[in-house]
């Protein structure tokens, strides 16, 4: 499978080292188009191609194409790349707020994956949803999920507007994860550890914790039950943050989210 990965940014080059560790594509089989060449020379470790600067007759030659450009970008390379497309060619967009719809508009091409990774893909530990168009076939996204896969775990969705809910937990997700554990860092500064040590005991928990759950049959609930005791320090926390009912403010903040990635997808 040739493979063009338009944009080598942090996720267009996590892409393709993961796809060649993966042993997925191989890297004669890699291509970039970027519009400089400030990254040639990273990009020779991942592709034994030239780097292309402006979109030519060897984009008819790829199976894939994959779009890692920002949003804004869009327009202008849909302009100067349209015209080398095959109808036949699979798209790839991980661009955020641009539908199937607009690119299908801009390139008409029929076969469009639209995808949201999460930044944890750059060490192998992302989630990525994706969707498809009509025309993409079971094969092509079952090869899809495997090229994904080497970035972590894939979610399906028939549904595109699932994907803006895939925005606001796992897209954004990471980022509300750092707001807790950095305001649990804070307290553990003001509870007299250091900055080092409120950082390792933070971070040792949450990984400690994930893990756990990843390897056993128990919910979230039941571990909090598991870890509480009748009177002790947990459910004396646990019964504090029902008070506030931070439940739901967590719920109202993801709520946002998805209301933003909608409203980005249809301006």
């Amino acid at each position: 499978m040739k493979v063009l990965i338009i944009g080598a940014g942090n996720m267009g080059t996590t892409y393709a080292q993961s796809f060649i560790t993966g042993s997925v594509v191989r890297p004669e089989d890699m291509f970039f188009l970027e519009k400089g060449t400030g990254k040639a020379a990273e990009l020779r470790l991942l592709s034994s191609n030239p780097l292309q600067t402006v979109p030519g007759e060897f984009v008819r030659e790829m199976d894939l194409i994959i779009l890692s450009v920002k949003p804004q970008d869009f327009a202008e390379l849909s302009q100067t790349l349209t015209p080398y497309l095959r109808k036949d060619q699979l798209i790839l967009s991980i661009m955020a707020g641009i539908t199937v719809k607009t690119i299908f508009a801009r390139m008409g091409v029929d076969k469009i994956v639209r995808a949201m990774p999460n930044l944890p893909a750059q060490v192998g530990q992302g989630m990525t949803v994706f969707t498809t168009s009509k025309k993409v076939s079971k094969v092509e996204i079952f090869a899809i999920q495997n090229l994904l896969n080497t970035t972590g775990k894939t979610l399906y969705t028939p549904q595109e507007p699932m994907l803006d809910a895939a925005t606001a937990i796992s897209g954004s997700g990471p980022a509300f994860v750092y707001y807790f554990m950095n305001a649990m860092m804070d307290g553990a500064r003001e509870m007299g550890f250091s900055g080092s040590e409120a950082q390792l005991l933070v971070s040792q928990t949450f990984l400690g914790a994930i893990n756990l759950l990843n390897r056993n049959s128990l919910n979230c609930q039941e571990w909090i039950d598991k870890v509480s005791s009748k009177g002790g320090t947990t459910e004396a926390t646990i019964r504090y943050f029902q008070g506030v009912d931070l439940n739901k403010l967590i719920i109202n903040g993801l709520e946002e989210a998805r209301k933003r990635a909608n409203a980005l997808s249809n301006p």
